[in-house]
């Protein structure tokens, strides 16, 4: 079975993206991200991925108080990504309570640094993130072109312990986001790494057809719009739920 990680976007403290309310709905999704949080936990998700939108902009965490109140909100692992460009940085993100930081443009730059960071930390906590386009890896939040391959680079970072990978790919001409079956199946056989897909998941057709390949090593998938657009078959009773909630607080937290 997929693990699937429900996808949270900060800008500014608050969501980047909010919940569509179902047709008859009275239900304003917040915009507040510990709230919305609350909320996918209450929907039974193991776990949030959580992106820091100011840090992919600017190359640094700028939303960790908002972060930190996430992780004590719920009982659930949470993994960051968005800006982590120093071990400083990563060190202070984990001590909030994070579970897992994913690392892209500092990994192509500095193999050294999460050779350390793995070391120190685990390779339970360090995953690497592959942003493939046009069979190149793309960096600096996917505005880059780096001069190697997914799979060239997942060598690399097999090299220094990684284990984990969070590979998307998206079309060079819309920037959408694509399901490499195929892709995924070679890194995951060649690395013998565990594979997060990020992306390209846009309902239930294309989650049956990413289970096969769990076989290989892809073990979870981030979902982000689909999941917000009450794209999924159980979503309908999730919102028909909701409608007899007073409010979002502590009563969701499970």
């Amino acid at each position: 079975m997929l693990l699937i990680f429900p996808s949270i976007e900060i800008q500014n403290n608050q969501c980047a993206r909010q919940i569509r309310q179902a047709a008859g709905s009275p239900i304003a999704y917040p915009t507040d991200p510990v709230k919305m949080a609350v909320i996918w936990r209450g929907e039974n998700a193991r776990t949030l991925h959580v992106v820091d939108m100011d840090g992919v902009r600017e190359g640094h965490i700028l939303n960790a108080e908002c972060i930190c109140a996430m992780v004590q909100a719920v009982d659930i692992p949470i993994q960051v990504s968005g800006g982590l460009r120093t071990y400083e940085e990563i060190r202070d993100v984990l001590a909030l309570g994070v579970y897992r930081v994913v690392i892209g443009t500092a990994a192509t730059r500095e193999p050294g640094l999460i050779e350390r960071l793995v070391k120190e930390f685990g390779t339970r906590k360090i995953a690497i993130g592959i942003d493939s386009k046009n069979g190149k890896m793309w960096i600096e939040g996917g505005k880059v072109e780096a001069d190697i391959t997914p799979l060239e680079f997942a060598m690399v970072m097999k090299k220094v312990g990684v284990s984990r990978i969070v590979f998307s790919e998206r079309n060079p001409q819309t920037n959408e986001h694509l399901l490499p079956i195929e892709t995924l199946r070679e890194l995951a056989m060649k690395t013998n790494a565990r594979l997060t897909l990020w992306g390209g998941v846009n309902n239930y057709r294309d989650l049956v057809e990413l289970q096969g390949c769990e076989k290989f090593g892809v073990d979870s998938v981030i979902i982000g719009k689909p999941l917000y657009e009450n794209r999924f078959p159980c979503q309908a009773l999730w919102r028909l739920n909701e409608q007899s909630l007073s409010d979002f607080g502590p009563t969701r937290r499970i």
